[in-house]
């Protein structure tokens, strides 16, 4: 099989959905294979997040996934295969950026906990340090950060993560938004109870 399947589902993959009854259940994506494509629907998703996890692994071997977060939108699609971020100044371990430069392969799991939705991404991806222009095209104006470099991922395969188990939570603005247009309805409602209980006690009167 040719395709960026044998990305998702390694042949030790494979196997164990065989052993356990569920290779069925993915023999058409199989065939098929995953996209490796930004579509309308992924550009819509990585526009409204504010939080990621960048996976990589050490030319030893070893897993290392590390968070990634800013404004909403700040990983950009630089083309359809292409996504880059803004890599901001932190604790200076510098550990994903020298996984890269031994291994650029890469994964991305993206989470959006307030509509329970998920997806991961399979691609490669490396660091762009020196290029202040590419750098500013990433960087999202206002934001109270340090831009140090630049990283890229370029995707082979991505794909929708299911919604079980996700509990729905939601950040501090949302919030605010949410409680904000609950005061005013609150507000307009006790108005309107004050208009009737006047109108009411004319009508007593009277």
């Amino acid at each position: 099989m040719d395709n960026n399947s044998q990305i998702v589902f390694p042949s030790a993959a494979r196997q164990a959905q065989a052993e356990r009854g569920a290779a069925k259940l993915y023999e058409e994506r199989m065939e098929i294979g995953f996209p490796d494509r930004v579509t309308p629907d992924l550009a819509a998703f990585i526009a409204q997040i504010d939080t990621a996890f960048l996976g990589t692994v050490s030319a030893d071997g070893w897993p290392y996934i590390q968070h990634r977060g800013g404004p909403k939108g700040f990983i950009k699609i630089v083309d359809d295969r292409t996504l880059g971020f803004a890599d901001y100044r932190g604790n200076r371990q510098y550990i994903t950026i020298s996984n890269l430069a031994a291994n650029n392969r890469a994964y991305l799991f993206l989470l959006e906990p307030a509509t329970r939705q998920r997806i991961k991404i399979w691609g490669r991806a490396r660091a762009v340090e020196g290029d202040d222009a590419l750098v500013k095209s990433l960087f999202d104006s206002g934001y109270r950060a340090r831009a140090e470099r630049a990283i890229l991922f370029t995707i082979e395969a991505w794909d929708v993560n299911c919604s079980q188990h996700i509990t729905p939570r939601y950040v501090e603005d949302d919030v605010k938004k949410a409680t904000a247009m609950l005061g005013e309805r609150v507000a307009n409602l006790e108005v309107e109870n004050a208009r009737l209980r006047a109108k009411l006690g004319e009508d007593r009167e009277s």
